[in-house]
């Protein structure tokens, strides 16, 4: 990207690519904000900005993740050696969303992916589309577990009732 100032020759490239440093016209190089960023006294930062024993610290995607390795586990306790092998993975969107909202149907809440040559099964959930679903933080968990149940039924090729005993009767 690059920005004209009224100065004549004055240009300005924002791009930072990891060590090595561009030099713009004005002479000065370009840094990441970490590099550049310093308080009163030139010592940079001192500490966490927010403690680990905070809420805020862990990102929602992050907690997310948790929430889908918790309901893996879960479901590897109880099933064993027929999960093994198995990928369970977060992704932000489905890849076709754009098509799926212009021809009016409903975005999947995950999806299955057969092996292939050399690779497990994946069970993909879909971050954004799950979140957008739930009510609030509370049905959150509770989804998410659903969607795996659902996703490693259709895998196995059995009802997810017998898959998991307490699949949707949290909801009832």
């Amino acid at each position: 990207m690059q920005s004209q100032h009224h100065v004549p020759g004055f240009t300005v490239h924002l791009s930072y690519t990891g060590d090595s440093q561009e030099t713009t016209t004005a002479g000065t190089s370009a840094r990441g904000f970490r590099e550049r960023r310093r308080n009163r006294h030139g010592r940079g930062l001192r500490g966490e900005i927010i403690l680990p024993n905070l809420p805020g610290y862990r990102t929602r995607a992050e907690r997310f993740d948790d929430l889908v390795l918790d309901s893996a586990e879960r479901l590897q306790d109880m099933w064993g050696k027929r999960l093994d092998g198995v990928a369970f993975a977060v992704d932000e969107i489905p890849p076709n969303l754009e098509e799926l909202v212009a021809q009016g149907t409903a975005a999947p809440l995950g999806s299955y992916t057969p092996a292939a040559r050399g690779a497990g099964p994946v069970i993909t959930i879909y971050r954004r589309v799950v979140e957008h679903t739930t009510g609030g933080r509370e049905d959150l968990q509770d989804l998410v577990h659903d969607v795996v149940v659902e996703y490693t039924a259709e895998m196995l090729g059995v009802p997810p009732e017998t898959l998991d005993p307490v699949y949707r009767r949290r909801y009832q």
